[in-house]
């Protein structure tokens, strides 16, 4: 079986006003679906970050992909070398090979640890908009209201709060009542995205020690930085931002920033990366969780064949899938029930492309003319003085 086309398709869906330390999200988040045909008339799906960047690296890549037998991962892999450009190609190869052998994803790369998987509700302050019905979400009190919906609606029994958006002490009010309507059922993280001084990350993750906190995800910038905070902080400090490369893992193991690594297919290189990178957690005592950024239903798909068969995952996975309002997958849209997902069982991924919201999805990506996610500049649609600072406090 050998790989005869290649595909890259930018696609847009509407993204509610969330917040976050450098802005806030456009009315479109931008995603590119690689889609692979085989001489056997067998196809493959994979997602990843939408730019300009990335569709033209994956269209060079065509020279090395085109022509392969999509079973032939490490020759494509060592050819490529990006892991950026390959994990969406990588999965779609999964995608064909499970398709093949009639085997899930999970199947194929070792068997299900687990038949469903825990998230964390993802829980964004946030601006009004008229394409949602979550309304103003910008003090303590409305957010313990979201957090309330996330767990009536879905089950969510992990919170995650977006903060590096309130002054810190509105951010640990936040957290607190949190903790005192959900009481210790639930865990509690807070992510600042690296807004913070590292005085202040000690300041708060010290204040913050009579809550739980499950891990306190990037308060500041830099390994150096969050290896000072690791030092002073009663609870664990987790990492998307200052370990995200296999370059990173020395200077890592070596002065210690973090507890735990969240993983990410997207950039890591796939979902034999993923393990990987689980392996090399585990020697050197690291936890595993799973990062999230705006995704549709094939990368969820792939998340969950990941998070399947790496052991040491073992923190509820983040995810942003829930503010979505329609996918790109055939049938309806993955329901969490208690906080979790089933692994798809289907050949392959499990989940098959809808052609007709493919299409719309790409008309409204041309429509939108967003090229890339501009946080900073839409921001200023809300607050025209708006300035991104790091560190803000």
């Amino acid at each position: 079986m050998k790989i005869t086309e290649l595909t890259v398709t930018p696609v847009a869906f509407p993204d509610p006003p969330l917040r976050n330390s450098t802005g806030v999200h456009e009315p479109f988040a931008i995603r590119n679906i690689v889609q692979l045909k085989t001489d056997e008339g067998l196809e493959g799906a994979g997602e990843t970050y939408g730019g300009q960047a990335l569709i033209d690296e994956i269209r060079a890549a065509r020279e090395h992909v085109v022509g392969q037998d999509p079973l032939s991962l490490e020759q494509i892999r060592s050819a490529i070398r990006n892991p950026r450009t390959f994990s969406p190609i990588e999965v779609a190869c999964l995608d064909i090979n499970g398709k093949a052998q009639g085997l899930s994803v999970s199947e194929l790369l070792g068997g299900r640890l687990r038949d469903s998987i825990e998230f964390s509700a993802y829980l964004f302050y946030k601006y009004e908009d008229e394409q949602d019905d979550w309304g103003r979400v910008m003090d303590p009190e409305a957010m313990l209201g979201e957090a309330k919906r996330f767990h009536e609606t879905w089950g969510f029994k992990c919170q995650k709060l977006k903060g590096g958006v309130l002054e810190p002490d509105l951010e640990i009010q936040t957290l607190r009542l949190m903790r005192d309507h959900f009481g210790n059922e639930h865990q509690l993280r807070i992510d600042p995205n690296a807004v913070w001084s590292v005085d202040t990350s000690i300041l708060m993750g010290k204040a913050m020690a009579e809550l739980e906190i499950e891990y306190l995800e990037d308060p500041c910038s830099g390994m150096a930085e969050m290896a000072k905070v690791r030092m002073e902080v009663p609870m664990p400090l987790s990492t998307n931002m200052c370990v995200v490369t296999w370059e990173h893992i020395h200077e890592a193991v070596e002065i210690g920033p973090v507890d735990v690594v969240l993983s990410d297919h997207h950039y890591w290189g796939g979902l034999v990366a993923t393990k990987y990178l689980g392996h090399v957690c585990e020697v050197f005592g690291l936890g595993v969780g799973m990062h999230s950024n705006n995704h549709l239903g094939i990368s969820m798909a792939a998340m969950l064949h990941g998070a399947a068969v790496t052991p040491q995952i073992t923190y509820a996975c983040d995810t942003h899938y829930p503010w979505i309002q329609e996918d790109v997958i055939k049938g309806e849209k993955f329901m969490f029930k208690d906080g979790c997902l089933d692994v798809p069982t289907g050949p392959g991924l499990g989940i098959e492309i809808d052609l007709d919201k493919l299409a719309k999805f790409h008309e409204d990506y041309v429509k939108a003319s967003q090229t890339k996610r501009e946080d900073e500049r839409n921001i200023k649609k809300y607050e025209p003085d708006w300035i991104t600072k790091f560190p803000r406090w």
